[in-house]
């Protein structure tokens, strides 16, 4: 049950992670879905190094990290992503 979670997470932290970024990325579903799976990777071992990784109650610190972890993976993936696939538009 474990990686049905972590898909889920990974879906909504990669969808808030396009939206919040200014413009249109070009990667699919099933990426955005993997770089939200990674950036919450990302949020929850920055969360565990500064030590905020458990805490009473609702971890916000540790969701923000995620999402901006998310943020981070997304944009640097879809730049990736629009190189590799020789699409216009992005700045690398």
């Amino acid at each position: 049950m474990n990686w049905l979670w972590a898909v889920i997470v990974g879906l909504i932290l990669g969808l808030i992670a396009k939206a919040i970024l200014p413009g249109k990325q070009q990667i699919p579903l099933w990426l955005t879905v993997i770089f939200g799976m990674l950036g919450s990777v990302l949020g929850n071992w920055l969360a565990t190094g500064i030590g905020v990784n458990d805490t009473k109650g609702v971890d916000w610190t540790r969701h923000l990290l995620q999402l901006v972890g998310a943020i981070v993976i997304v944009g640097v993936g879809d730049r990736l992503w629009a190189v590799l696939r020789g699409k216009k538009g992005h700045a690398a």
